[in-house]
């Protein structure tokens, strides 16, 4: 396997043993054991865990201590049960943190758990906590994953308490476009639970377990598609109402009222977005519409992807400021300076007044000198300005102003720097590359950047489909603005770049046929993308669109991105 030098991987899921729907005792997981029965699922995890598969194979009697391939070294066992292990390790190599299931040679699955994670490495979406290593040596085999030391699992975030509406919409189209595009691939999860989904502290979703889970576990379905499409609906409901969408209690959430069936979100928890609620309906229930609105249902994430991307934004609540507290007046009167302490009993100063100031012949003719020589001052003072006004009035006579045109009436105005209200990621297709991290371009930080994913073969985005149209970052100004430079930096040189405007009276493109108004030319970029604009625009929303990428360390590979925009009008 060839290595990987991103960020370290997944551990097992600890969060919870029930089926993902009423019937999915298929299910797979990354952690304790899942059991098979409904009775059996009161077995406190320490028993669970103790059992084997059945089949007689138990997992590797290994140590703290102990190192595969000397390179990898176990830290601590968070997962021991059907015959397999998971551990915290560290890789001495490249000094990270990483993770690592084990499982003996001669386990019946341990053929399938090698070809799904060289299958899920060879897909390499960022959105998927990565698979760095699947190997057979010494009668084990053994997989090595990222290790993200700055995730959070979602279980942990619902325990807190239910999603706002925002990140309820972030997490359902992060992971609604991740799993549509590993199932393009052939990939399935199966066991997409609270505890397999991570969000990193920057607010981006990432996905553990794809493929594995399911083959540590011998979890084969049907219809892959629609299993991995109702465990979206679930997760999207429980981050909404906290609650599980089932009768059964799982992953730490109470479950629906046995006998009442499946009720929508909104009338489980007051306040809850109504297009969410719907669209967590419409994933859940595959056997037809939903009661409230007569929509089809979602049966595969594809279809959820789209169904989300059709939803008006979900903007991010307003940041709430606390007013600071009311002045206080500090003097000397507040305190206790000039003040007997009570109970002293020491008699109180008398305060003497001062004489007036300067009441004596010598100090009236003090003042009578000081005011005629500040009058003086005065007098010479308005001399000097007057003469000076008149100088450049005649000046102003012969020679031309840099401040006019041709035409008296029209003064050139001041170019200034542009508010950029909101960055979006340019999908036409409706499927996004990395919108989460649009906002990185408008915030100020050249260390920070949208990057697009590293696509193979072709420096058209990999000749895909659905990127025949490029991308890029539309710009919103807030409202419609004077645009006369343009100034960008790339995330690298060689990309072929070009920067459009929408008219003035467009709301909300998102084609490219909304971009009417050429402000570049397409061409190759360096490093900075500058322009002054002979003509100044007026417009309200600046798309900057990539059409081609650059190398990313391999003549096959190709990756680019935007680090910061600047727009003056």
């Amino acid at each position: 396997m060839a290595e990987r030098s991103t960020a370290a991987v997944d551990v097992a899921d600890n969060s919870g043993d029930e089926p993902l729907t009423a019937k999915a005792d298929k299910a797979t997981a990354d952690g304790p054991a899942e059991t098979q029965n409904t009775a059996d699922r009161s077995a406190p995890d320490t028993e669970r865990d103790r059992r084997s598969d059945g089949s007689g194979t138990t997992a590797p009697e290994l140590h703290s201590g102990h190192k595969l391939a000397r390179r990898y070294r176990l830290e601590e066992c968070v997962t021991r049960l059907d015959g397999f292990s998971s551990w915290r390790a560290v890789d001495e190599k490249l000094r990270r943190a990483v993770g690592v299931h084990l499982l003996p040679a001669s386990h019946p699955r341990a053929r399938s758990v090698l070809a799904a994670a060289r299958s899920s490495a060879l897909l390499g979406d960022p959105r998927f906590v990565q698979v760095l290593d699947a190997v057979e040596e010494n009668d084990l085999v053994y997989v090595v994953h990222e290790w993200l030391p700055d995730a959070t699992e979602l279980t942990a975030l619902l325990a807190a308490g239910p999603m706002e509406a925002h990140d309820a919409y972030q997490l359902v189209s992060q992971v609604s476009q991740a799993m549509a595009a590993a199932h393009r691939e052939g990939l399935a999860h199966l066991r997409l639970t609270p505890g397999a989904v991570l969000r990193t502290s920057t607010g981006q979703y990432r996905i553990r377990g794809l493929a594995v889970n399911a083959a540590l576990r011998g979890i084969r379905a049907d219809r892959p598609q629609r299993t991995d499409t109702e465990a979206i609906g679930a997760l999207l409901y429980a981050a909404l109402t906290r609650r599980w969408p089932y009768e059964t209690d799982a992953y730490g959430l109470s479950g629906l009222p046995k006998g009442v069936g499946l009720i929508a979100p909104d009338q489980v928890r007051a306040g809850v977005h109504r297009g969410l609620s719907e669209l967590a309906m419409r994933a859940l229930v595959n056997d037809g519409a939903t009661a409230s609105r007569q929509e089809p249902p979602c049966t595969t994430p594809d279809e959820l992807a789209a169904a989300v991307a059709e939803m008006p934004r979900i903007r991010p609540p307003e940041p709430t400021f606390t007013a600071p507290p009311e002045y206080q007046r500090t003097t000397y009167q507040q305190g206790t300076y000039g003040r007997t302490q009570q109970g002293l009993g020491a008699p109180t100063a008398p305060v003497v007044t001062p004489p007036p100031p300067l009441q004596s012949r010598t100090g009236k003719a003090l003042k009578w000198t000081v005011a005629a020589l500040l009058i003086a001052a005065l007098g010479l003072g308005s001399w000097q300005v007057a003469d000076r006004l008149l100088d450049q009035r005649k000046g102003s006579e012969t020679t031309p102003t840099e401040t006019t045109t041709g035409n008296d009436d029209k003064a050139i105005k001041p170019v200034k720097a542009l508010k950029l209200a909101e960055a979006t990621e340019f999908m036409p297709s409706g499927y996004g590359i990395k919108p989460e991290l649009a906002q990185n371009t408008i915030d100020g930080d050249a260390d920070t950047a949208w990057i697009t994913a590293q696509y193979q073969n072709f420096a058209k985005f990999g000749n895909r489909p659905d990127r025949k149209q490029g991308s890029g970052i539309i710009v919103d100004l807030g409202s419609v603005q004077r645009v006369s430079v343009i100034d960008v930096d790339m995330y690298r040189a060689g990309q072929k770049t070009e920067v459009l405007a929408a008219d003035k009276d467009a709301s909300n493109p998102t084609a490219l046929a909304d971009f009417s108004q050429r402000l570049t030319p397409l061409e190759t970029a360096g490093s900075t993308l500058k322009s002054t604009l002979d003509k100044p625009v007026r417009t309200r929303y600046v798309l900057i669109r990539i059409t081609e990428l650059p190398t990313d360390g391999s003549s096959n590979l190709f990756r680019g991105g935007i680090s910061e925009i600047r727009l003056k009008g």
